[in-house]
């Protein structure tokens, strides 16, 4: 195989996967709708330049396969000239197993929440270990600054993404990642343009668990109910991590500081190792744990991996701190679960013992911008003093079924959280602005690039 194309190559996993094959010294081309930060610049650096918009004229007949991502479907000409000329198709996660996983030991990190963190955390601790992991991820670890890595060892370190594979495999993606360690961390309802409710959800985690070698191991969180239930599917041992005492990787004499978290952890009655965490967050002392027992079965100590925590410097737009203006601190987060905005603004909270705690949140996944999270966004909301809606992102959805940002702001209010809808991006920087204190702290919470406004409001500010 001496050429691949990638219909939808700007997408963060289709353009580490495209980085990925170039590495191994493929031919690598592809187009997306539109070239757009951070992975367009990502995929400059790597030599690769985008075609720009979808056109059956860039199928030509020296390419050897295409790779076709999960936002395109039916209808797209790219996916047409495919079909008409029965060129060779595979999905992304049918790719990566087929090129990469089966002459290795995957570790698959899967879960609703902090999956790309504690994929991350894994992959830095065995590379410091000396193991020479591979690994691929749904972010840039700020410690490799790049998605992905390939090493010359056997271990191969995969974010599992519940999501479909692509319009012709509405199967998960981790179920094409051959687990020989699945770690699963939590589970809670997400993704409702693909699972109809929480069963749908269960069953794609329980088959995934239920394809772990009877010498592999599973890893599961202690503190989530549903993750738990996981370990009467597996073949294999499990081991449990959390803050529950009924885990047996477990953090204690867990303290919180503007700089860092510090925990001890515990593991066979004893504590095996100190972790200076340079994180913040309840939910990054679980994504450590899970780490520091995933590195322990590739044989690294304990208090390795806690030194190598030590060191660890976070994922780009995680909780990522973007900059501090007249006093003002702006953050860059990810989240975009009900969940997840919760415990970054519980994380945040517990560092500011006097100013504000502002939120600014973008609906903009396919669930975020549904009704179904509705309420559920009033209550993690209402952990912020005031807080900035901006417009849904998917305006496409049929009135009845999307999130109403005029409704959400009416609910906080009434819940005692002073709140605003912004109607654009630009009146969300001039609330920002205009507004703003010396002592606060501003959260942008979005799983899109949100217009770059976090530096225009640094830069205003």
């Amino acid at each position: 195989m001496k050429s691949v194309y990638l219909i939808g190559i700007c997408g963060t996993a289709m353009a580490t996967l495209a980085a990925m094959l170039k590495h191994s010294g493929i031919e690598v081309r592809g187009s997306d709708s539109d070239a757009f930060p951070p992975m367009a610049q990502f995929l400059a650096g790597e030599g690769i330049t985008p075609l720009r918009g979808y056109d059956a004229g860039h199928i030509t007949e020296d390419i050897d396969l295409v790779v076709i991502g999960n936002a395109v479907s039916r209808g797209n000409p790219e996916v047409e000239a495919v079909l008409e000329q029965r060129i060779r198709y595979v999905s992304l996660p049918d790719m990566l197993r087929d090129r990469f996983l089966w002459t290795r030991r995957p570790v698959v990190v899967a879960g609703t929440h902090g999956k790309t963190t504690t994929t991350s955390m894994v992959a830095w601790v065995l590379a410091e270990a000396g193991v020479d992991p591979s690994f691929f991820v749904g972010g840039i670890p700020k410690n490799f600054d790049s998605s992905f890595r390939i090493g010359h060892g056997d271990v191969f370190v995969i974010e599992g993404d519940e999501y479909d594979s692509a319009f012709f495999d509405k199967t998960a993606k981790f179920l094409k990642y051959l687990p020989n360690v699945a770690v699963v961390g939590n589970i809670e309802f997400d993704h409702a343009d693909i699972y109809v409710d929480l069963e749908a959800l269960r069953i794609a985690f329980r088959r995934f668990i239920s394809g772990v070698p009877r010498n592999g191991y599973v890893l599961l969180g202690a503190d989530d109910e549903e993750a738990c239930r996981l370990a009467d599917v597996a073949h294999c041992p499990v081991e449990t991590f959390g803050l529950t005492e009924r885990s047996d990787w477990r953090a204690v004499d867990v303290h919180y500081n503007r700089d860092y978290t510090r925990f001890d952890v515990v593991h066979g009655g004893a504590v095996v190792a100190d972790v200076q965490l340079p994180l913040l967050g309840g939910f990054n002392v679980r994504n450590a744990l899970a780490a520091v027992a995933a590195a322990n079965l590739f044989g690294t100590p304990p208090e390795f991996a806690a030194a190598a925590l030590g060191q660890f410097k976070g994922v780009r737009r995680r909780l990522e701190l973007r900059g501090v203006a007249q006093g003002v601190t702006v953050y860059d987060d990810f989240a975009h679960h009900p969940t997840a905005v919760r415990e970054t603004l519980v994380a945040l909270r517990a560092i500011v013992p006097g100013g504000r705690l502002r939120a600014v949140f973008e609906p903009r996944s396919a669930s975020a911008c549904r009704r179904v999270f509705q309420g559920d966004f009033v209550e993690a909301l209402a952990f912020a003093d005031d807080v900035v809606i901006a417009p849904v992102y998917r305006t496409m959805l049929p009135s009845d079924e999307r999130l109403s940002e005029t409704a959400l702001v009416a609910d906080l209010i009434a819940a005692g959280t002073p709140a605003r809808y912004a109607e654009s991006l630009d009146s969300v920087t001039d609330i920002i602005v205009e507004t703003a204190i010396a002592g606060d702290i501003v959260v942008l919470m979005s799983n899109g690039d949100f217009g770059q406004i976090h530096d225009t409001i640094l830069s205003r500010l």
